[in-house]
Protein backbone atom coordinates (compact mmCIF):
# COMPACT_ATOMS: atom_id res chain seq x y z
CA UNK A 1 0.00 0.00 0.00
CA UNK A 2 1.30 3.54 -0.79
CA UNK A 3 2.33 6.07 1.54
CA UNK A 4 -0.33 8.48 0.18
CA UNK A 5 -3.11 5.74 0.58
CA UNK A 6 -2.34 5.64 3.98
CA UNK A 7 -2.75 8.73 4.65
CA UNK A 8 -5.96 9.05 2.95
CA UNK A 9 -7.64 6.16 5.05
CA UNK A 10 -6.26 7.98 8.38
CA UNK A 11 -7.26 11.23 7.68
CA UNK A 12 -10.31 10.46 6.22
CA UNK A 13 -11.28 9.05 9.86
CA UNK A 14 -9.41 11.67 11.84
CA UNK A 15 -10.29 14.82 10.42
CA UNK A 16 -14.94 14.28 11.65
CA UNK A 17 -13.65 12.56 14.23
CA UNK A 18 -11.57 15.12 15.80
CA UNK A 19 -14.56 17.50 14.59
CA UNK A 20 -17.05 15.45 16.63
CA UNK A 21 -14.67 16.05 20.05
CA UNK A 22 -14.84 19.71 18.94
CA UNK A 23 -18.73 19.82 18.58
CA UNK A 24 -18.90 17.88 22.13
CA UNK A 25 -16.41 20.25 23.55
CA UNK A 26 -18.45 22.75 22.35
CA UNK A 27 -21.45 21.48 23.90
CA UNK A 28 -20.05 21.35 27.19
CA UNK A 29 -18.47 24.83 27.50
CA UNK A 30 -22.00 25.98 26.62
CA UNK A 31 -23.26 24.14 29.34
CA UNK A 32 -23.09 27.15 32.12
CA UNK A 33 -24.74 29.38 28.94
CA UNK A 34 -21.72 31.03 28.15
CA UNK A 35 -19.18 30.28 25.58
CA UNK A 36 -15.83 31.63 25.52
CA UNK A 37 -12.09 31.46 26.64
CA UNK A 38 -11.54 28.30 29.30
CA UNK A 39 -10.25 24.62 29.33
CA UNK A 40 -12.85 22.99 26.88
CA UNK A 41 -13.30 26.24 24.99
CA UNK A 42 -9.46 26.02 24.10
CA UNK A 43 -9.33 22.47 23.69
CA UNK A 44 -12.15 22.19 21.51
CA UNK A 45 -10.66 25.03 19.37
CA UNK A 46 -7.27 22.97 19.01
CA UNK A 47 -9.18 19.76 17.64
CA UNK A 48 -10.94 21.92 15.21
CA UNK A 49 -8.11 23.47 14.15
CA UNK A 50 -5.97 19.80 13.48
CA UNK A 51 -9.02 18.74 12.19
CA UNK A 52 -9.07 21.48 9.21
CA UNK A 53 -5.53 20.48 8.69
CA UNK A 54 -5.88 16.84 8.32
CA UNK A 55 -9.20 17.56 5.91
CA UNK A 56 -6.22 19.75 4.01
CA UNK A 57 -3.93 16.48 3.76
CA UNK A 58 -6.64 14.64 2.86
CA UNK A 59 -7.57 16.93 -0.40
CA UNK A 60 -4.02 17.02 -1.17
CA UNK A 61 -3.18 12.96 -0.91
CA UNK A 62 -6.39 11.98 -2.67
CA UNK A 63 -6.02 13.97 -5.27
CA UNK A 64 -4.27 11.24 -7.02
CA UNK A 65 -6.57 8.90 -6.89
CA UNK A 66 -8.78 11.20 -8.93
CA UNK A 67 -10.00 9.60 -12.84
CA UNK A 68 -7.04 10.60 -15.45
CA UNK A 69 -8.88 12.92 -17.42
CA UNK A 70 -9.80 15.12 -14.42
CA UNK A 71 -6.86 15.65 -12.86
CA UNK A 72 -7.27 19.38 -13.79
CA UNK A 73 -10.46 19.40 -12.21
CA UNK A 74 -9.05 17.58 -8.83
CA UNK A 75 -6.28 20.15 -8.73
CA UNK A 76 -8.81 23.22 -8.46
CA UNK A 77 -10.73 21.66 -6.84
CA UNK A 78 -8.04 20.88 -4.04
CA UNK A 79 -7.01 24.36 -4.47
CA UNK A 80 -10.56 25.45 -3.51
CA UNK A 81 -10.88 23.46 -0.62
CA UNK A 82 -6.94 24.52 0.64
CA UNK A 83 -8.11 27.91 -0.32
CA UNK A 84 -11.21 27.53 2.48
CA UNK A 85 -9.58 26.01 4.99
CA UNK A 86 -6.88 28.72 5.16
CA UNK A 87 -9.43 31.20 6.07
CA UNK A 88 -11.32 28.29 9.37
CA UNK A 89 -7.70 27.78 10.16
CA UNK A 90 -7.53 32.41 10.50
CA UNK A 91 -11.17 32.27 12.13
CA UNK A 92 -9.85 29.40 14.37
CA UNK A 93 -6.59 31.38 15.55
CA UNK A 94 -8.32 34.28 15.99
CA UNK A 95 -10.77 32.33 18.72
CA UNK A 96 -7.89 31.12 20.08
CA UNK A 97 -5.99 34.41 20.66
CA UNK A 98 -8.02 37.54 20.86
CA UNK A 99 -4.31 39.28 20.03
CA UNK A 100 -4.00 37.29 16.67
CA UNK A 101 -7.76 38.22 15.79
CA UNK A 102 -7.26 41.91 16.69
CA UNK A 103 -3.46 42.45 14.98
CA UNK A 104 -4.30 40.26 11.79
CA UNK A 105 -8.67 39.73 11.44
CA UNK A 106 -9.85 38.48 8.96
CA UNK A 107 -10.83 40.44 5.65
CA UNK A 108 -14.51 40.70 5.16
CA UNK A 109 -14.70 39.27 1.95
CA UNK A 110 -12.98 36.16 2.88
CA UNK A 111 -15.20 35.89 6.29
CA UNK A 112 -18.46 36.01 4.43
CA UNK A 113 -17.44 33.51 1.54
CA UNK A 114 -13.78 32.37 1.70
CA UNK A 115 -14.23 29.30 4.08
CA UNK A 116 -17.13 28.09 1.48
CA UNK A 117 -14.93 27.04 -0.57
CA UNK A 118 -13.97 24.35 1.54
CA UNK A 119 -17.02 22.52 0.97
CA UNK A 120 -17.06 23.09 -2.18
CA UNK A 121 -13.98 21.71 -3.09
CA UNK A 122 -13.94 18.96 -1.30
CA UNK A 123 -17.87 18.02 -2.76
CA UNK A 124 -16.43 18.18 -6.35
CA UNK A 125 -13.33 15.91 -4.81
CA UNK A 126 -15.39 13.40 -3.72
CA UNK A 127 -17.44 13.50 -6.96
CA UNK A 128 -14.26 12.56 -9.03
CA UNK A 129 -13.61 9.55 -6.57
CA UNK A 130 -17.15 8.95 -7.29
CA UNK A 131 -16.14 8.73 -10.62
CA UNK A 132 -12.56 6.76 -10.02
CA UNK A 133 -15.06 4.05 -8.53
CA UNK A 134 -13.46 5.09 -5.14
CA UNK A 135 -16.54 6.11 -3.30
CA UNK A 136 -20.36 5.11 -3.78
CA UNK A 137 -22.69 7.73 -5.10
CA UNK A 138 -24.15 8.20 -1.69
CA UNK A 139 -20.62 9.42 0.34
CA UNK A 140 -20.37 13.37 -1.39
CA UNK A 141 -23.86 13.50 -0.25
CA UNK A 142 -23.92 12.34 2.75
CA UNK A 143 -20.84 15.20 3.35
CA UNK A 144 -23.11 17.53 1.95
CA UNK A 145 -25.29 17.26 4.32
CA UNK A 146 -23.10 17.00 6.86
CA UNK A 147 -22.17 20.79 5.92
CA UNK A 148 -25.27 22.14 5.68
CA UNK A 149 -26.48 20.39 9.07
CA UNK A 150 -23.53 22.71 10.30
CA UNK A 151 -24.59 25.61 8.28
CA UNK A 152 -27.87 25.66 9.82
CA UNK A 153 -26.89 25.43 13.45
CA UNK A 154 -24.06 25.13 14.58
CA UNK A 155 -25.16 22.94 17.60
CA UNK A 156 -25.38 20.47 15.61
CA UNK A 157 -22.13 20.27 15.13
CA UNK A 158 -21.39 16.69 16.99
CA UNK A 159 -24.19 15.13 14.79
CA UNK A 160 -22.88 16.10 11.47
CA UNK A 161 -19.59 15.24 11.99
CA UNK A 162 -20.85 11.76 12.43
CA UNK A 163 -22.50 12.03 9.23
CA UNK A 164 -19.10 13.44 7.84
CA UNK A 165 -17.28 11.02 9.04
CA UNK A 166 -20.24 8.32 7.40
CA UNK A 167 -19.75 10.03 4.47
CA UNK A 168 -15.64 9.85 4.35
CA UNK A 169 -15.26 6.15 6.10
CA UNK A 170 -15.53 4.31 2.89
CA UNK A 171 -12.36 6.17 0.96
CA UNK A 172 -10.22 4.04 3.33
CA UNK A 173 -12.00 0.70 2.65
CA UNK A 174 -12.04 1.99 -1.27
CA UNK A 175 -8.53 2.82 -1.37
CA UNK A 176 -7.37 -0.50 -0.06
CA UNK A 177 -9.68 -2.31 -2.64
CA UNK A 178 -7.80 -0.07 -5.56
CA UNK A 179 -4.49 -1.11 -4.10
CA UNK A 180 -5.70 -4.87 -3.96
CA UNK A 181 -7.03 -4.72 -7.46
CA UNK A 182 -4.04 -3.18 -8.67
CA UNK A 183 -1.56 -5.42 -7.27
CA UNK A 184 -3.81 -8.27 -8.81
CA UNK A 185 -3.52 -6.77 -11.81
CA UNK A 186 0.46 -6.13 -11.72
CA UNK A 187 0.79 -10.36 -10.44
CA UNK A 188 -1.04 -11.46 -13.34
CA UNK A 189 0.95 -9.33 -15.88
CA UNK A 190 4.21 -10.43 -14.65
CA UNK A 191 2.94 -14.05 -14.60
CA UNK A 192 1.82 -13.38 -18.10
CA UNK A 193 5.21 -12.05 -19.23
CA UNK A 194 6.92 -15.03 -17.30
CA UNK A 195 4.88 -17.33 -19.35
CA UNK A 196 6.38 -15.73 -22.54
CA UNK A 197 9.64 -15.59 -21.88
CA UNK A 198 9.54 -19.41 -21.50
CA UNK A 199 7.58 -20.41 -24.02
CA UNK A 200 10.07 -18.18 -26.19
CA UNK A 201 13.13 -20.20 -24.96
CA UNK A 202 11.45 -23.82 -25.45
CA UNK A 203 9.87 -23.10 -28.58
CA UNK A 204 13.32 -22.97 -31.07
CA UNK A 205 14.04 -26.68 -28.76
CA UNK A 206 10.28 -28.29 -29.71
CA UNK A 207 10.63 -26.80 -33.61
CA UNK A 208 14.11 -29.53 -33.25
CA UNK A 209 12.97 -31.91 -31.71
Amino acid sequence: MSSKHVIVRRTAIAGPVLMFGYGVLRFIDGLDGDRGNGLAWDAGHVAFFVAMVLFSVLAVAARPLTPNWARRTGAVAVAAALFGIGCFLWVIAGDLSDRFREAAPLPDVLEAGGSALFPLGMLILLGLLVAARRLPVWSPLLFGAGIVGITVDLDMLPFSSLIILAALAPLARHTDDGDQKHHTYHRRQTEEVSREAVRARLKPQLTVN
